[in-house]
């Protein structure tokens, strides 16, 4: 603190003690509630302050592993398009070749017919059944081709959609920033200084917010209260299905029943968490329970697939790292 500082508090607390001594009790008791509503204030706002640091870090985490994602799947969806292209090409050529023998096969049929012999009518018929397979080809070749070309437009509107949520979630952040700066601006603004400033108390807020019922779910699990979690975990999703907390909800609601040794709806539950919130950070985890659920079963076969595939989509993971100790079991 500089002299400037000091010397503004000396001449306040010296206000203050001229102001004591002669201010009634009347004045003292609305004084002490002015400081017991500013003690108030700054709690709460030092608390939304916490809660915006944690909210920025976690949508920076969330933003880091989208992009990490992203990147994967384009690079993934360009090989498959070029695997796809090279074997629209192999085949091209082939029904190129077809054709050329075909014309080939052809020209021998007119030669037959300008020197009439028995092999006539069998080549005919020959070149007829040639022909009608070589239209199928044609057709199916060209079927594949507007399937490459829907499922090429597909990709490219998923990376559009990609691209358009990663700068929605870009904005987000700059905005959560402004507003942090802004909140901290504030709060420097309103709070007194430390000569006359009481310890603030602490006051509790009222359960009601996403976060507060999502914890308290959570702690239940952590309890061992399986069921109890579990009810309080739909609860949860039937208010809130489209946060970014409920795919951890419907996470848990499956561990509920992996621990309770029910694996068949273990499985249906992780599946949901697949299927509802495929860009979630739960679907590693989804996917390993589930593959372990099959193991407990004795299906080796879905329980072999389903961890190979953590192991190529999240290489990188601790899930993948458990699948591949898994697969290594599996004989």
């Amino acid at each position: 603190m500089g002299k400037e500082d000091w010397r503004k508090g000396l001449i306040l607390l010296g206000v203050m003690l001229s102001v004591w001594g002669c201010a009634t009790a009347g004045d003292i008791q609305l004084l002490d509630k002015d400081i017991h509503r500013l003690e108030l204030q700054i709690g709460q706002i030092q608390r939304e302050k916490d809660s915006m640091k944690k909210e920025i870090e976690t949508l920076r985490t969330e933003l880091a592993t989208f992009k990490k994602e992203t990147e994967a799947h384009y690079t993934s969806l360009q090989a498959e398009h070029l695997k796809t292209r090279a074997d629209l090409n192999l085949r091209l050529e082939t029904l190129q070749s077809e054709t050329r023998t075909l014309s080939t096969g052809v020209e021998e049929y007119k030669a037959f017919l300008k020197t009439p012999t028995k092999e006539i009518s069998r080549v005919k018929e020959d070149v007829e059944v040639r022909l009608r397979i070589l239209e199928e080809k044609g057709k199916a070749h060209e079927e594949r081709n507007r399937s490459f070309e829907e499922k090429q437009y597909a990709l490219e509107e998923k990376n559009r959609f990609y691209e358009e949520r990663l700068r929605g979630m870009e904005d987000r952040l700059k905005g959560l920033d402004a507003k942090f700066t802004s909140k901290v601006s504030d709060l420097e603004k309103m709070i007194p200084p430390k000569e006359v400033m009481a310890e603030p108390k602490a006051t509790l807020l009222p359960s009601t917010t996403v976060g507060s019922l999502y914890k308290d779910a959570y702690e239940t699990f952590q309890r061992g209260d399986l069921e109890g979690a579990r009810r309080k975990f739909e609860a949860f999703l039937k208010q809130y299905p489209n946060t970014d907390l409920s795919d951890n909800a419907q996470f848990w609601i499956g561990e509920t029943y992996f621990l309770k040794k029910d694996y068949e709806k273990a499985i249906l539950e992780y599946e949901k968490v697949i299927v509802k919130y495929p860009e979630g950070d739960k679907v590693s985890s989804a996917l390993l329970k589930q593959g372990l659920s099959f193991l407990e079963l004795g299906d080796k076969t879905n329980a072999r697939n389903l961890l190979r595939r953590v192991v190529d989509r999240f290489p990188q993971t601790e899930q993948a790292e458990i699948a591949k100790k898994r697969l290594e079991t599996i004989k």
